[in-house]
């Protein structure tokens, strides 16, 4: 077996023991603008409690994945099963105003009463700050009372245990990790088999013990779902330029009678500068589907021939039209 999602790791200086795997729910929030498909309420649910049933102890939310709808549907299978099941860590991420993209300590703090209310805990293992670059003003964050320094005001005051930065554009994102001590850090699809955007960042935050978390594996699902299925690459509709790249790897899968999908997971899981990968999921199936990928045998040969794939450094959501919830 490659990996055991039953095992438990040290997430950096978190505190937290978690499992390799931590399952995205931007998904099931229903988000046809960024992946191109519904998800209905009872699917949903069905897909939390598929987790929660799971070897995994670890998902990954946010205030703003479907306008609030994905940290609503979590917190009513919680609330169902009596609350969250013992040992389980919740990641999720204080969001600018909807409405305004203000996001000044106000907004930071209304955002995690918001996230509380949703989600029925008192208290939030892993808490991010979400997509300043989204916000109106970088200043009204990073600056003395803002929104940075709101968010660990709640760490000390135990409404979270650990805080982190949850991000894209990682030319934002760099500048801000070097100023603040956060704990962790979420980047997305910008650590693939075909691109290394965020590998700097990454070597910067291993080099400091903040826990890196790897999310969006897939590229958005489609090295999960293959090209001919799925023609869409980081959240938008992919060209042939956008493919290719991703086909390569396919072909090289192929010659060796493996499925991209468990390559692509694998590839973040064996890399010792990440401490947990986040894998979406919006179906049941998918979860027990993610388990079996982390643990099926792959050859060396793949990994030899994907080392030898020129792999791109830029932003893979440099052209995203991009659109809330």
């Amino acid at each position: 077996m490659a990996f055991s999602p039953d095992k438990r790791i040290s997430l950096g200086k978190t505190g937290l023991s978690v499992s390799p795997i931590c399952f995205g729910t931007s998904g099931i929030g229903d988000m046809p603008e960024t992946y191109g498909y519904s998800v209905s309420e009872e699917r949903a649910y069905d897909t939390v409690r598929a987790i929660f049933d799971s070897s995994v102890n670890f998902l990954d939310s946010s205030r703003n994945y479907g306008t609030g709808r994905s940290e609503e549907r979590i917190g009513h299978v919680i609330r169902e099963r009596g609350g969250l099941p013992k040992d389980f860590v919740i990641s999720t991420k204080l969001d600018r105003d909807f409405k305004t993209n203000a996001f000044d300590a106000s907004r930071a703090r209304r955002s995690l009463e918001e996230s509380l209310k949703a989600l029925g805990v008192d208290q939030i293992q892993l808490l991010h700050l979400h997509d300043p670059e989204h916000a109106n003003s970088l200043s009204e964050i990073t600056a003395k009372g803002g929104a940075i320094d709101e968010l660990f005001k709640m760490k000390e005051q135990g409404l979270a245990k650990a805080v982190g930065l949850a991000a894209g554009n990682v030319d934002i994102m760099l500048p801000i990790l070097k100023e603040f001590p956060f704990d962790a850090l979420i980047t997305h699809n910008r650590f693939t088999p075909v691109n290394h955007n965020a590998a700097a960042m990454m070597d910067y935050a291993h080099s400091k013990g903040i826990a890196v978390l790897n999310a969006a594996p897939y590229a958005g699902g489609v090295f999960a779902k293959g090209t001919a299925n799925y023609q869409r690459y980081a959240y938008q509709i992919a060209n042939d330029a956008m493919l290719n790249p991703v086909r390569k790897v396919e072909e090289i899968c192929a010659k060796h009678g493996v499925a991209t999908g468990p390559v692509a997971l694998q590839y973040s899981m064996r890399d010792p500068r990440i401490s947990a990968t986040i894998c979406g999921v919006s179906k049941a199936e998918r979860v027990r589907e993610t388990i079996e990928w982390a643990n099926t045998s792959i050859p060396d040969s793949v990994w030899q021939e994907l080392a030898l794939l020129d792999v791109t450094k830029d932003d893979p959501e440099a052209t995203r039209q991009y659109v809330l919830g």
